[in-house]
């Protein structure tokens, strides 16, 4: 995917205000319109669709962004960082999977950002297991819940506790909460000043009500789709699932013509099973991810 030089970039210089301004300008796709944009990036490359996917979403990054405050990066660099992931989502998105782009970015942006955190927290030297990840982003959330953000080493029943809610081992609470423990200070302390006056720890908190940081435990977006798509197969019945698999689903699709002296029929009837196979699928595949919350409707 080329440069995007004409792309908005937060800055401090610019003020996070402006930026969110600007990138308000540019207008949220209808389906239809980011399905044509998407299929032309695909198939030809067109760079002038990737840019418009790419624009239309920004305020979507930046949005999750904003949930991840707590954790004493620059934003401007947080956004900036949203916006690399949401590039590599538009690079890798399939149009013809049913999703809309802003469901598939999600995965691509919240990972884009913790990947950031943890690279600036300087914990790649000590490992970043999935097991260490959920336990950078949730354990001070975890230590709220008890009651215990004072600072030194956790009581022992703490530690239980929340290795049994984090599903890590005591010993891995205990050197994460002491590796973090230079930044549980009174939320009172000033951290700097913004120019206007000064900045207090308590205005980094992260959002309560934004839950970024479980993307760690959730499955990787791949897995969560195979499994949505094998819970949708159930409404094929064995002929359309035998076609859409041998059309759609494999490495080498099978031909109509193949496919016709198989079943003892025309090509054209082959083809109006798949298409009625594929429409059925993907409606049903949309009903489970939006009641997993997956999709966002339009």
């Amino acid at each position: 995917m080329s440069t995007y030089t004409n792309l908005p970039a937060p800055s401090p210089e610019q003020g996070l205000n402006r930026y969110l301004q600007e990138i308000r300008k540019f207008p949220l796709l209808e389906p239809e319109e980011e399905y044509m944009l998407a299929k032309a990036w695909v198939d030809r490359q067109d760079s002038t669709a990737a840019h418009r996917l790419v624009t239309s979403h920004l305020r979507l990054a930046a949005k999750i962004a904003m949930g991840y405050r707590g954790y004493g990066l620059p934003q401007a660099e947080v956004i900036s960082e949203a916006n690399v992931g949401l590039m590599q989502a538009v690079k890798r998105f399939d149009p013809e999977k049913g999703f809309r782009l802003a469901t598939y970015a999600m995965w691509w942006i919240r990972a884009a950002i913790q990947e950031y955190i943890l690279r600036s927290w300087s914990l790649v030297k000590l490992g970043t297991t999935s097991a260490q990840k959920k336990l950078f982003f949730n354990l001070r959330k975890a230590k709220a819940k008890l009651g215990a953000l004072e600072e030194g080493d956790l009581r022992p029943e703490n530690v239980a506790q929340i290795a049994k809610d984090l599903s890590v081992t005591e010993e891995e609470v205990i050197a994460m909460n002491r590796r973090l423990s230079g930044s549980d200070a009174s939320l009172n302390a000033t951290v700097g000043s913004d120019g206007d006056g000064t900045t207090q720890w308590q205005d980094w908190l992260e959002d309560e009500d934004s839950d970024q940081a479980g993307a760690y435990e959730e499955r990787d977006e791949l897995d969560a789709r195979r499994e949505l798509l094998a819970q949708a197969m159930a409404v094929l019945n064995d002929r359309e699932k035998d076609i859409l698999v041998q059309r759609r689903l494999t490495d080498e699709p099978v031909t109509l013509e193949d496919l016709s002296e198989s079943y003892g029929v025309s090509r054209e009837r082959i083809r109006q099973i798949e298409v009625r196979a594929f429409e059925k699928l993907q409606s049903r595949m949309k009903d489970l991810a939006r009641g997993k919350g997956m999709l966002i409707d339009a």
